[in-house]
């Protein structure tokens, strides 16, 4: 019984939420047989996407000519189909298109859920969670709801609104006009510079007067960070039209105010790079265009879970689990605190494999059911064919770059070595501490500043793969959660790390001098 009195139904795994997250580790627990069930408060999975983006173009992309026929190497460029075998409900099969239709997105997970026949209940709104000594209580309009382990899938719950004077007068992305000729002849300020605030610009650009996106920090490109959800190439007729002169601009400024004048708004702002100008500019329109933040209101007060400084999002361990909160996970965009701005967490194409992995670690705690790793020799040889067989083939490591590893645990008395897959690093560190002899191996880019990304100078020589700016293979050696060797491999335009001179005689001689040591 609950504390109110209410009738209780008891389940190992609720998991809250039935978006691409929740649907995705639905579909692992079910393979396994796990008792799991999965609320969502709307009747049909993806509510998300039913309204964002505001205007219906994804930025995943969906490339479904690639010419090879392993599923596994084409996950590396379909970004929005969830994991299952067989694969025979790819994404490719609902859209074509490069850049898809949120609707596609919509029906696909609709029908993958269906598919699977995924033990979601609908129309269920969880309306308060609380911490007990062995679990959870979940309480809805009708029912509690108990569970040992509780994994919240519920993504963004509420827009992130910043701390600007008068910032009740923009109209938030959430609920603005998205027909570009409500905007004609008008001036429009877009608070934001992130993938939302361009989109929106994009949108009205041959339509407005003047469009102006703001905030403090300069812009971030994506294809100068590498990360998918900084500000991306399909937007660039924006920043051409900026460069160009033809009234729209990108502001580095702080906005001191927003306030109503008549039939427009008068904005003060601060410029960031400019040694404390000022200015008031004036606009018909101001769109607010900040993201998202995490809803905390279900959460009793023995229960909320620590946040990152910003409050958007909850702080997470290794494993996914909340930092203060024990048996409280975390799932999909909530849970991308430990990657933030580096790898894909925060997307399908990242989340997926976390959750592939993180299904393994719960049924580890909680149903008895321990990783089970694969062995190979102790052997230079044999190492550096499982190390190059993984990094040229696994999607998992491609696209969750510098943050999934596989981990190589050797056992110096009996000469074998422990493969395990598709662990972040930082849980690799922390399992396998005690351990003095254990090697993460992952696919990372270059991370030094390259300036031009588009007229980099090369080095292919073997001892200067360290200086690679594409995606490349590194193999790390930790002793006792140090950091002791690396071992990074040339990069290669086709991602194919094969070639006996840069990549296998460099790779063995590493791994035949650390053995050795």
């Amino acid at each position: 019984m609950s504390r109110d009195g209410g009738a209780t139904e008891f389940h190992r795994y609720i998991i809250v939420g039935a978006g691409p997250a929740g649907v995705q580790l639905s579909y692992y627990l079910h393979q396994a047989g796990s008792d799991y069930l999965t609320l969502e408060r709307t009747e049909a999975p993806a509510e998300f996407f039913r309204v964002f983006p505001r205007h219906r173009k994804l930025i995943s992309l969906n490339k479904v000519h690639t010419q090879s026929t392993d599923p596994e190497i084409r996950l590396r460029w379909d970004w929005n189909s969830l994991l299952h075998e067989p694969a025979d409900v790819p994404f490719g099969k609902y859209s074509t298109e490069y850049f898809p239709h949120a609707d596609d997105i919509v029906r696909y997970l609709a029908d993958f859920q269906r598919y699977h026949q995924l033990t979601v209940r609908f129309g269920v709104d969880v309306l308060r969670v609380e911490k007990t000594d062995d679990g959870f209580l979940v309480h809805t309009a009708d029912r509690v709801l108990r569970c040992e382990c509780l994994i919240m899938a519920t993504g963004w719950g509420k827009p992130n609104v910043p701390a600007i004077r008068g910032i009740e007068h923009a109209v938030g992305y959430e609920v603005m006009e998205t027909d570009p000729a409500r905007y004609a002849n008008q001036r429009v300020m877009v608070i934001g510079k992130g993938n939302s605030a361009f989109e929106t610009a994009s949108a009205i650009l041959g339509h407005a007067a003047m469009v102006h996106l703001a905030s403090p920090r300069p812009l971030r490109l994506a294809w100068n960070t590498k990360h998918p959800g900084d500000v991306r190439g399909q937007f660039g007729a924006v920043l051409d039209s900026y460069q160009f002169k033809t009234l729209h601009s990108v502001l580095d400024c702080v906005i001191d105010e927003i306030r109503p004048v008549g039939d427009h708004f008068e904005v003060d702002i601060t410029y960031t790079h400019a040694d404390g100008e000022t200015a008031t500019l004036e606009y018909e329109s101001v769109l607010r265009c900040t993201g998202f933040s995490i809803d905390t209101s279900v959460y009793d007060p023995g229960c909320q879970p620590e946040l990152v400084p910003s409050g958007r999002m909850p702080t997470t361990g290794p494993d996914w689990q909340s930092t203060n909160v024990d048996g409280l996970y975390f799932a999909g965009t909530l849970a991308q605190a430990r990657d933030f701005k580096k790898a894909s967490s925060a997307f399908i194409d990242g989340f997926r494999y976390n959750l592939r992995t993180l299904t393994t670690l719960l049924r580890e705690r909680y149903e008895n059911a321990p990783l089970t790793p694969g062995t190979v020799a102790a052997d230079p040889d044999a190492l550096t064919t499982l190390v190059l067989d993984r990094v040229n083939w696994s999607s998992a490591l491609w696209t969750q770059f510098e943050f999934l590893c596989d981990a190589l645990v050797v056992d110096d008395a009996t000469g074998e070595v422990r493969h395990y897959v598709d662990l972040p690093e930082d849980y690799v560190v922390s399992r396998f501490g005690d351990e003095p002899h254990v090697y993460a191996f992952s696919l990372r880019w270059g991370r030094d500043e390259y300036g031009d990304v588009f007229a980099i100078e090369r080095h292919p020589e073997p001892d200067r793969a360290k200086e690679s700016a594409f995606i490349h293979p590194v193999v790390r050696r930790y002793s006792h959660g140090e950091l002791v060797a690396e071992k990074h491999l040339l990069e290669d335009l086709l991602a194919e790390w094969r070639r006996q001179d840069r990549h296998v005689d460099p790779l063995r001689a590493f791994f035949a001098e650390q053995l050795g040591g």
